[in-house]
């Protein structure tokens, strides 16, 4: 057929009896001659082998990105960090968390066994300094992040004590000479703590009030405060959010909105939100008392009595009546059914909160100074200890250094506390958060509550699914973007439940796993592209910011496993333990 004869069957015929095959069927028919190549390439087939191979929903469109199907169907087969390339045994305990450099240049991991260790990212990594924060008092390092320089580098780790200890402690070691240049504490320590920018990093801090009532304080801090402690501010405090039904602040992270859209970051999905019951106004309500209003009190003059007419008055004083009203009623047995202790603190807690809390800030989704605009978000709840919510706060200009007075916004004696700007209800326990590179986008690992559950008592959250949820959040709109995305699964109860780190790139999403897998999935086509085996719990997962055809996954079995795909396995040379059979070769072989 080659020499030009005739083919025997029509193209037409041809494409029909390859829609039957599967795709290395197509591919090894496509050697055969000239006309099976040419049919083996055709758009409609490939496009029918991609929705088929891949189970992707009929309704979702092709990349927009992607040229054509057949190149779509290589792209997710063949750039898949899906190849064990190399094992790293360095750590003696568990490895709970995996963090790379802006640049790609290196990586840090933490451990059960106290240490930090940095590796180099060569054609094969090498481990070059650890640190061991046991003479810190340190029981473990859970969490590390480069600033964004790749000069500083936050270390976050928690205090010997214990079970219920919640103390712990941050580090910022120098890049420079691996020096330690500061700590700062940290309570809870699974606030974990970020960088705001190059120098300053926020830290939390728990006061309690009552037995199921609380106050979190977020700090900002200088990571140079042995050096200039004597000429500036090294502290300033952030926000002052109280916490009900035993709830805490906890996982803090920053999104620079100057970031959203970015082409060089963005995966060009068209991401479309979809209705959700997730998105909600915040209703934080605070209650003050502890001692730091002592030290705030001599910052601040308390002002005069507004008009009795005014709005703010008015409010004060519905607030002031009402829990008036609510401890007569309580007194002369009104109150039906019979509150119990717990539940006539937590109302006392929110009539209180009424008078004692600032306004959240206005115009929290208006793309008005966008380029320098940002968020803190953490999670949070307001039902039980487990967090349930996304908690929501801008980041205003004048809070962006340590410079002005160490209690932060001067406000009124009697506004003890911030309220979230917004709040986003996921019904149920999260596990895990990530943002996308262009941080437009929010990546929540939860465990689903059985639906319609009541909460009657905050110490005992409803029991959580094994199937973990991942939710995907447009924090441009505060709206969920896609269905969430199943694969992974967990065991552990709420009161002992394990922390996932999960990780974004461009194009894919990957998140560890309590069944001793890591999961990768496409970001466009809601789909799970691989699992990757270990032999405990993967804490832990970790794109390359630069390739995110190189990913980083580790474990309770003590190892760190770099993941390559094959594409870049076939260019480096390496090792190809269990590698899958070639699938596009033929295509860069056939003749001209």
């Amino acid at each position: 057929m080659d020499g030009g004869v005739n083919p025997l069957l029509p193209d037409s015929i041809l494409l029909e009896i390859f829609l039957y095959l599967d795709y290395k069927d197509v591919l090894s028919a496509g050697q055969a001659c000239r006309q099976w190549q040419a049919v083996a390439r055709d758009e409609v087939l490939w496009k029918e082998l991609f929705y088929r191979y891949y189970e992707v929903a009929r309704d979702v469109p092709r990349h927009p990105a992607a040229v054509s199907w057949y190149g779509e169907f290589q792209r997710l087969y063949d750039t898949i960090p899906c190849i064990e390339v190399q094992t790293l045994k360095e750590h003696s305990d568990q490895v709970l968390h995996l963090s790379f450099s802006h640049n790609g240049y290196m990586f840090a991991s933490c451990s059960k066994d106290c240490t930090i260790k940095i590796w180099n990212n060569d054609l094969e990594f090498s481990l070059l300094h650890s640190s061991n924060m046991k003479k810190f008092n340190w029981s473990y390092t859970q969490f590390s992040q480069f600033n964004a320089d790749d000069s500083l580098l936050l270390v976050s780790g928690v205090f010997m004590g214990p079970r219920t200890s919640s103390s712990g402690e941050i580090a910022v070691i120098s890049l420079e000479n691996f020096t330690l240049l500061s700590r700062v504490r940290n309570k809870p320590y699974d606030v974990f703590g970020c960088w705001l920018n190059e120098t300053n990093l926020i830290s939390g801090n728990l006061h309690r009030i009552g037995y199921l009532t609380s106050c979190s304080v977020l700090w900002l801090n200088n990571a140079f405060q042995g050096v200039e402690s004597e000429n500036m501010n090294v502290v300033k405090r952030l926000f002052k959010l109280q916490n009900l039904n035993a709830s805490t602040i906890r996982t803090v992270m920053v999104v620079d909105c100057s970031r959203y859209d970015s082409p060089d970051l963005s995966p060009n999905q068209g991401e479309q939100s979809v209705s959700s019951p997730a998105t909600a106004p915040s209703q934080a309500t605070d209650l003050c008392s502890d001692s730091e209003e002592e030290e705030e009190a001599k910052h601040h003059t308390v002002p005069e009595p507004s008009a009795e007419d005014s709005p703010g008055a008015k409010s004060e004083a519905e607030a002031g009546d009402g829990l008036d009203r609510f401890l007569t009623d309580i007194i002369e047995g009104r109150v039906q059914p019979v509150m119990t202790e717990l539940e006539m603190e937590t109302k006392v807690a929110q009539l209180l909160a009424k008078k004692r809390t600032k306004p959240p800030e206005p115009n929290l989704l208006s793309m008005e100074g966008c380029s320098q605009k940002k968020y803190l978000i953490f999670t949070t709840g307001c039902l039980t200890y487990s967090p349930h919510q996304i908690g929501i706060k801008q980041i205003l200009p004048h809070q962006m250094s340590t410079a002005g007075p160490v209690l932060g916004e001067e406000r009124d004696s009697d506004k003890f506390f911030d309220s979230l700007d917004h709040v986003i209800d996921i019904h149920g326990h999260i596990i895990g958060m990530g943002l996308s590179p262009d941080h437009r986008y929010l990546y929540v690992n939860s465990r689903a509550w059985p639906q319609d559950c009541i909460i009657s008592d905050p110490l005992q959250p409803p029991p959580i699914a094994e199937e973990i949820d991942l939710h995907v959040l447009d924090l441009k709109t505060m709206k969920e973007a896609k269905r969430a995305l199943r694969a992974h699964r967990a065991y552990t109860p709420s009161d002992d439940f394990f922390f996932i780190f999960l990780d974004v790139s461009r194009d894919f999403v990957a998140s560890g796993a309590e069944d001793r897998h890591g999961y990768i999935w496409d970001r466009h086509y809601n789909i799970c592209l691989a699992k990757l085996r270990h032999d405990d719990v993967v804490n832990s997962v970790a794109f390359s910011p630069v390739e995110q055809e190189l990913l980083l996954t580790a474990s309770d079995d003590c190892t760190i496993k770099v993941w390559r795909s094959p594409r870049t396995v076939r260019i480096l040379h390496a090792e190809k333990p269990r590698l899958r059979k070639p699938l596009f070769s033929w295509a860069t072989n056939q003749r001209s």
